[in-house]
């Protein structure tokens, strides 16, 4: 297990002073990989390296998208963080369920914008839900406080070196990109047989699909089985 197996993503982040905290906090805790979507600030900028203190070189080393998807191409297991339970099927975890998290698989923190979280839409992109337990009456953490919180949990459970994995070493877990690929597969052949009906519904029914593909935990075997079988019924259709 590595934390170079760890990313920290911040999605659609609004100040310069969280984004500077956020890396430092990654690095008190040897953390390297930050990935930026989207960010209201010009970045990266003097306001974010000064209050990054002493871990400029992990804003020099962060990576930007403009939107989430693509910054998952390369990530096997994403965990959103959210303060709201949501009344959706995506398991939701506790912090203690992290050593049950395979850390030898890319694995990436999503956090929300500091005004408004994330979307159900964005939440739909990920494998868990995690919350952390707070005064329920006021349940709202700075994103940077959010963030130390998980890199020290997470960073303890790589020190501790307990996990124990029996799966065979032959089966291989797909990747967030090739599980991409595979929903795009699915979305575009049921784009052209008219199957979202009606149009309002869309954004939710491919948030529902999303939650469905993430939550299988496919190998890449069976994504390149599901993805000739999509193939497939496009040709026929």
């Amino acid at each position: 297990m590595s934390n170079n197996n760890i990313s920290f993503i911040l999605h659609k982040p609004q100040l310069s002073e969280n984004i500077g905290a956020c890396a430092r906090a990654m690095k008190n805790f040897d953390f390297q990989k930050m990935i930026v979507v989207d960010p209201k600030p010009i970045f990266p900028n003097d306001k974010i390296l000064a209050t990054s203190v002493g871990a400029k070189d992990v804003i020099n080393k962060s990576k930007t998208f403009k939107d989430l998807k693509s910054a998952l191409k390369n990530i096997d297991i994403v965990i959103a963080t959210s303060a709201r339970f949501r009344n959706k099927n995506i398991k939701h975890i506790q912090l203690e369920d992290l050593k049950k998290i395979d850390f030898k698989k890319k694995v990436a923190f999503l956090f929300g914008s500091e005004a408004s979280g994330l979307s159900n839409n964005e939440i739909s992109y990920c494998n868990y839900t995690l919350q952390i337990p707070t005064n329920p009456k006021f349940k709202s953490l700075n994103l940077s406080h959010s963030l130390i919180i998980i890199a020290y949990y997470a960073s303890s459970i790589l020190k501790s070196k307990t996990l124990k994995f029996l799966k065979s070493d032959k089966v291989k877990t797909a990747t967030k990109r090739e599980i991409l690929l595979m929903a795009d597969l699915c979305i575009k052949n049921l784009d052209e047989f008219n199957f979202f009906k009606p149009k309002e519904k869309k954004p939710i029914m491919l948030e529902n699909l999303r939650n469905i593909f993430y939550r299988m935990e496919l190998s890449s075997k069976e994504t390149r089985i599901l993805s000739g079988v999509f193939a497939s019924l496009g040709k026929k259709r």
